[in-house]
């Protein structure tokens, strides 16, 4: 994908700070486009030392701030930032919607990014993954050119048990140690993403799922991580009641606990979000080892 009008774009990538909006930040600033950067701490988005950038610190559920820095973009880039101090995951991603639909409709951008999920909407009672769903919704209305991209689980979220893994030799899931699920690296869902951002030649509404290399299971990803770091790693499959616990500890109210114990059900269930058949398009190159040599060590 290439802007064969060579034209310098406003580009404005919400949450910037995160690992994929970081990634499209550095991305997008190499082709000398100008990367506007929001998210919830200067200091941060700062820090990234992008070249070709502007940071502007912005509560992303708030209305008036989002649509007044993405005055003017040429394209927009999206996603709900996780969060575990709030009343309700569900009110969280609805005020994010909600200022997002406002920036695109009040300054009519012309095309838009959206980070989803595999299995987007296809239940009400699958956690963030209906809530996406919710999102992809809301914003077919008011944007007539967006992808959303529907990524596996993050290779990244591994970083989340890394004390576990290196001191401890094992990570958790609730799964049966068989499950294969679609991990992908935040980096070819930043990269893919980029390429949407900066390409002037598509049009309309679109999902693409995105699943990383192939499905592995936590058997096998217990594997890659004892080739890679030369120690023995186990898989431990634990609970929903373990995971509930493990949020309650992290502060998280009754509510949100119940709404992630839901996501990690839905993205449990053998023939739910997961068992979604792979296509051509879906395939994006880094493997978990490489995430883990290059971010683990």
């Amino acid at each position: 994908m290439i802007n064969q009008n060579n034209k310098i774009m406003k580009i404005v990538i919400g949450a910037a700070a995160g690992n994929v909006g970081s990634r499209i930040a550095k991305k997008v600033a190499a082709t000398n486009h100008s990367a506007v950067l929001l998210g919830n701490k200067i200091e941060s988005l700062e820090n990234l030392n992008i070249l070709n950038s502007s940071s502007y610190e912005v509560d992303m559920n708030d209305v008036e701030q989002v649509v007044t820095h993405t005055k003017g973009a040429d394209a927009l880039f999206w996603l709900v930032p996780p969060a575990l101090g709030v009343s309700s995951l569900k009110e969280w991603y609805d005020s994010i919607i909600a200022a997002g639909v406002a920036a695109i409709k009040e300054n009519k951008i012309p095309r838009v990014v959206v980070i989803s999920s595999l299995g987007a909407g296809a239940s009400d009672n699958l956690g963030t993954v209906t809530y996406v769903g919710n999102m992809e919704k809301a914003f077919k209305e008011v944007a007539s050119n967006v992808v959303f991209l529907r990524p596996g689980y993050f290779m990244e979220n591994f970083l989340l048990q890394k004390d576990d893994i290196l001191k401890n030799g094992y990570f958790s899931f609730p799964y049966d140690t068989n499950h294969d699920i679609p991990f992908i690296s935040a980096d070819d869902i930043g990269d893919v993403a980029a390429q949407y951002l900066m390409d002037v030649n598509w049009a309309g509404q679109w999902t693409r799922n995105i699943m990383g290399p192939n499905n592995i299971t936590l058997q096998e990803a217990a594997a890659i991580f004892s080739a890679e770091l030369q120690q023995e790693i186990v898989y431990k499959q634990v609970s929903y009641d373990d995971i509930k616990n493990q949020f309650a500890q992290f502060g998280a109210n009754a509510t949100v606990q119940k709404e992630l114990v839901d996501l990690y059900k839905a993205l449990g269930d053998p023939n739910g979000a997961y068992a979604i058949p792979r296509t051509l398009e879906a395939y994006t190159p880094t493997t978990l080892g490489q995430v883990i040599r290059n971010k683990f060590k």
